[in-house]
């Protein structure tokens, strides 16, 4: 028997893309009745490291990639483009992601979801201490999510399942950010998030109300560092308006 090449990387804590892409690889080899057998028979993988992989708790090496993206007749680079939604700039000779592909992003967004949509009942009370840091993470989670979904909706078919993936990835976003937002000592953004969504406010209209740039807003809401200035600006506002 050959010897199937195992993973190249391995991660204590499955991130949101090594997820999406594992998911989305087991229920293309479902799809198509492929046995972790006859991978390891035919030396792509082994039966161990294909299990890690698809559970989002390994990543194959780019040869293993390229054997499983032949068996699994997606074109090449598929699994890397799942895990990470591809870089926004791209050659204008790169090709649009056809139909076939678009729906596997869609599947494999909703199977990610469908993974933190199960741990959400598992979140502790708001009053927890723990809370903020649990649902910060779901939230990054999230937004890795939609901004795969959204990447291939600008660049490819906008099909049905991609539009419903959208929809609840978003959804589950609006929820947690509110719920977030009335724990004790909620952090700047879901707190303005929360007020912005109440006063049917869009990013750009919050911007020009609390008088920052457009990326401030952004950047505050995905709890990312800004300036005392304009963390400031927007606490005046959301004061005002929530």
């Amino acid at each position: 028997m050959t010897n199937a090449e195992s993973v190249g990387a391995h991660a204590d804590a499955a991130d949101a893309g090594m997820v999406r892409a594992g998911a989305a690889a087991a229920a293309r080899r479902r799809e198509l009745d492929i046995s972790q057998r006859r991978l390891a028979a035919e030396g792509i993988i082994n039966a161990g490291a294909l299990i890690a992989f698809e559970k989002g708790r390994s990543w194959p090496r780019e040869r293993t990639r390229a054997k499983l993206e032949e068996v699994l007749q997606w074109p090449p680079g598929t699994i890397e483009r799942l895990r990470t939604g591809a870089p926004e700039r791209r050659r204008e000779s790169a090709p649009a992601p056809s139909g076939d592909e678009t729906s596997l992003i869609a599947q494999a967004v909703l199977t990610a979801l469908g993974t933190l949509s199960s741990t959400v009942s598992s979140l502790p009370p708001d009053e927890d201490p723990s809370f903020p840091v649990r649902v910060s993470a779901m939230l990054d989670d999230l937004r890795q999510l939609e901004a795969v979904a959204a990447r291939a909706a600008r660049i490819g078919r906008v099909t049905p399942p991609l539009i419903k993936a959208l929809g609840r990835v978003r959804t589950l976003y609006d929820d947690l950010m509110v719920r977030a937002s009335n724990a004790p000592g909620a952090a700047l953004g879901p707190r303005l998030y929360a007020a912005r969504r109440g006063a049917n406010l869009t990013v750009a209209e919050t911007a020009q109300a609390a008088g920052v740039a457009e990326h401030v807003v952004s950047q505050a809401e995905a709890g990312e560092p800004i300036a005392s200035t304009d963390a400031a600006a927007l606490e005046t506002l959301i004061a005002q308006i929530f």
